[in-house]
C-alpha cells in the first residue's frame, strides 16, 4: 500500500494565478474547477474562482489550490506551515528558487549550510512559506 500527501493551499480570488506561477515553476499541467463548472456558485462575482485545482508536473510536483468563498471566514495566518521542497541536485533547487523568488520576502538565502548543500527561505508572493534544499549525506 502506498500513500500520497499533497499540499492544498488555500486562497481568496487568486488560486488560479497562483497555480499558473507554480506551474511556471516546477512545469506540469493544471486542472481547474470553477464554482460555475460544479454548479456551485453562491455569489456570481466568484463564479470563475477556483473550487479546486491542482498543478502536477511528471517529476513529482504537486499543489492543489482553492479559492475560500468571501462568505466563508479564512485567516492564511502567519507562518501557518512551511513548503518543502527537497531536490537531488543543487541546479535543481536554485532553478526552482530562482522561479519562486520573483516577487518573494527572501527570509533567508540560498546557500550552502552545516545541514544541507544547499538550503533557504522564502515567502513567495501569494503568501506561502518555501523551504529549499538539497541534503547533505548522513553519517551516523
Amino acid at each position: 500500500m502506498t500513500i500520497g500527501t499533497t499540499i492544498h493551499a488555500n486562497f481568496r480570488g487568486e488560486a488560479r494565478a497562483a497555480l499558473e506561477f507554480y506551474r511556471s515553476v516546477f512545469g506540469g499541467e493544471i486542472a481547474v474547477i470553477t464554482y460555475k463548472d460544479a454548479h456551485s456558485v453562491t455569489d456570481e462575482a466568484e463564479a470563475d474562482q477556483v473550487m479546486w485545482g491542482q498543478v502536477e508536473s511528471a517529476e513529482g510536483f504537486r499543489l492543489m489550490a482553492y479559492d475560500v468563498p468571501g462568505h466563508t471566514s479564512w485567516n492564511p495566518g502567519e507562518k501557518p506551515y512551511f513548503v518543502s521542497v527537497r531536490g537531488d541536485s543543487v541546479e535543481q533547487v536554485a532553478a526552482y528558487w530562482e522561479g519562486l523568488s520573483e516577487g518573494a520576502e527572501i527570509v533567508q538565502p540560498l546557500g550552502a549550510s552545516a545541514w544541507a548543500q544547499v538550503y533557504g527561505m522564502l515567502k513567495d508572493r501569494f503568501g506561502l512559506t518555501w523551504v529549499l534544499d538539497v541534503p547533505a549525506p548522513y553519517g551516523a
